[in-house]
């Protein structure tokens, strides 16, 4: 077994491999950029070796200096974790001539199965089913527009050496063909240093199943169940679970036997991931194989109970694999969602800047319900626009399907991020969707549950009441407070504030009146409905944390003026709690409007400008391109809103931006 190993990776990834290392007696070396010289990562490692500027394409992309880094420590392995130089055979291939042991596949499968047009080509080799397409490398938009018109449309357009939804585009029309290639081609320049793609036919209404591969250095391959991915944006997953709510068990073995198989043709001898494309018929088609760890690893580990970095690490080190096929049993059901640092409400935008608060749920298991967050971030750390934006994986293991996802929307309503916008108001309204819960998916999820983008849900029914109920507990709390002030409040006993309360939540006003107990409190709707409410909140605490008639909740509340702003169970809501006379008052003031922004476009992230399409005196019609700005490695093209004449440009290529900054004006 290995001494000393080195990550070749930054964040979440790079600490989950320290903790298994850790616990296996291996110890490790972290790689930073100057951008994360503070990272987590770092801190967590025995060692840490500066590898450049923040730039991937000069630190985690560049092979000599992981070498050198390697050289430097002494570490006799590399463990690459997803993305950066995971799946680079060259990589592979310079540590195994520096005598240093990759810890992944050998060069051969990473050549055969890495590359997305190779791994086709042995796919149909080996007869696995296969979606059409063009498997040779497309130089022009041309050329990708005759194919595509060849294959049909809608097409998939997406760079050989891609990953996590970078270098990916759907295209509908030739049009569309030309500007999807020409970006897919440049992210993929961007992010993995190889530019070329491919096309292929898009399967309408597909679902994306996965499986996962485990092998050794002796000629043993199993598969660890699957996978499902389908609720995804952009082509990046956002949620995953194992198993499918889609597959039997015939479909399961079939795709699993097929994924073993393509493994054994190449020698596969490490942790790997089959993807196929699945239709509601559970007809299934060979999409690419992932010679790397993959992001969502953690739900496969809780529902087999494998660590596959451990795994990965044994059988880099020549050990023969632990279990055998029949070992191999599925208990119970996981979910997980990535938590990123983007704005749901504006698109999805990423966000940067620092990480003001960072309370993620406790781990562990209780009840029979787990919950684990795989994270590389810690408050008062920083959210840079030189990488991906994610945050943490938080992932919930239960008995069954309908527990793991109760168990999941519970965890994320207590998980407390403030500093930055993030997605966790989105996760938590997906949690409660009827369609998710009920199995019905596809990879067009989200484009179908949410055309117009994403708003947080109405409060209404059970969570509208425990919103209330919430909101009259922090007022209640606060008032008993106010009591207590020393010199103040001397009258008698009878003469206590007013216990009638008004909560005002957006246009809705509940009526409701408090009482006190000994131990909590009740809170007594105008209808006559009551509720038993306990809770140790205190006043500045972000999480409101209680039980209302026995059920535990959490309810995110964030100060703002005259009351709080309060999410739960995907609703986020403004609350004001008044006594009768105030909430008489308070429906009398005028709304405030916000300044009109329909002749400037602002940039809607933090994003460095990668090009202006347009000039000064230009006339554009609704819908066209106006400029395109990078962040976090994806290319976001901004469009105009309306017909208009480009006024003045007030910044250009090259230029790094500030949310909101405006970009340019129009008359």
């Amino acid at each position: 077994m290995f001494n000393k190993i080195l990550i070749a990776n930054r964040g979440e990834i790079a600490c989950r491999v320290i903790r298994t290392a850790r616990r296996m007696g291996i110890k490790t070396v972290a790689v930073y950029s100057e951008a994360d010289k503070d990272a987590l990562h770092v801190e967590m490692a025995d060692e840490a070796v500066a590898i450049g500027p923040p730039a991937a394409s000069q630190s985690y992309l560049v092979i000599e200096k992981i070498v050198a880094a390697c050289k430097e420590t002494r570490a006799e392995a590399v463990h690459p974790g997803y993305g950066f130089l995971s799946e680079r055979a060259a990589f592979a291939q310079a540590l195994a001539d520096a005598g240093i042991v990759f810890i992944g596949p050998n060069t051969k499968a990473i050549e055969a199965m890495g590359d997305k047009i190779e791994s086709k080509k042995f796919a149909n080799a080996a007869k696995v089913s296969t979606v059409p397409g063009y498997l040779g490398v497309i130089e022009t938009p041309e050329r990708a527009a005759e194919i595509a018109d060849e294959i049909g449309y809608p097409v998939m357009i997406k760079a050989s050496a891609g990953g996590g939804g970078k270098g990916m585009r759907i295209a509908h029309s030739r049009q569309e063909v030309s500007e999807g290639f020409a970006r897919a081609r440049s992210e993929a320049r961007s992010s993995f240093g190889d530019d070329r793609v491919f096309v292929e036919k898009f399967i309408v209404n597909p679902r994306h199943v996965e499986i996962q591969v485990l092998g050794d250095k002796h000629g043993h391959v199993i598969y660890l169940g699957e996978r499902e991915c389908s609720i995804q944006r952009r082509n990046q997953k956002v949620i995953e679970e194992a198993p499918s709510p889609l597959l039997d068990e015939a479909t399961r073995r079939k795709m699993g036997e097929q994924a073993v198989a393509l493994a054994r043709a190449v020698d596969y001898d490490s942790a790997g991931t089959v993807e196929f494309v699945a239709g509601q018929d559970r007809s299934f088609y060979f999409l690419e194989m992932n010679t790397r760890l993959q992001v969502e690893h953690p739900v496969t580990e809780l529902v087999t109970g494998v660590d596959l970095v451990e795994e990965m690490i044994r059988s880099a080190a020549g050990e023969k694999l632990r279990l055998s096929q029949a070992d191999v049993k599925l208990k119970g059901w996981a979910v997980e969602s990535r938590v990123y640092a983007e704005d749901p409400t504006r698109g999805f935008l990423p966000s940067t800047g620092r990480l003001v608060k960072y309370r993620p749920p406790a781990e562990g298991t209780k009840r029979g319900v787990t919950v684990r967050n795989d994270t590389g971030v810690y408050e008062g750390g920083e959210i840079s626009i030189h990488y991906d934006p994610m945050i943490a994986k938080l992932v919930t293991h239960a008995r069954d399907r309908p527990g793991a996802i109760d168990a999941q929307a519970t965890a994320l309503d207590a998980f407390v991020i403030d500093g930055i916008r993030h997605n966790i108001p989105f996760l938590s309204a997906l949690m409660q969707h009827p369609r998710w819960r009920e199995g019905r998916l596809s990879t067009g999820f989200i484009a179908e549950e949410f055309p117009d983008g994403f708003q947080p849900l109405i409060a209404k029914g059970e969570t509208e009441r425990r919103l209330a109920v919430a909101a009259a507990h922090i007022d209640h709390t606060l008032n008993e407070r106010k009591r207590h002030i020393s010199g103040q409040l001397r009258e008698p006993e009878q003469l206590r504030f007013e216990t009638k309360r008004v909560v005002v939540m957006g246009k809705r006003r509940i009526e409701l009146e408090i009482e006190a107990k000994k131990s909590g409190v009740a809170i007594v709707f105008a209808d006559g409905a009551k509720a038993e409410v306990h809770s140790d909140w205190t006043p500045g605490d972000l999480l409101w944390r209680g039980t209302v008639d026995g059920s535990e909740i959490a309810v995110q509340a964030r100060p703002i003026l005259n009351g709080y702003a309060l999410s739960h169970a995907g609703v986020g809501v403004e609350v004001r709690v008044y006594t009768r006379r105030e909430a008489q008052l308070a429906a009398l003031m005028i709304e405030r409007k916000g300044a009109d922004g329909s002749k400037s476009l602002l940039c809607p992230m933090p994003g460095l400008v990668k090009a202006i399409v347009v000039k000064v005196g230009q006339e554009v019609k609704a819908g066209e391109q106006l400029c395109i700005v990078e962040a976090m490695k994806m290319e976001n093209v901004l469009n105009a809103e309306r017909d208009g004449t480009v006024k003045a440009i007030l910044c250009k290529e090259g230029d790094s931006l500030a949310v909101d900054a405006v970009i340019m004006e129009f008359t």
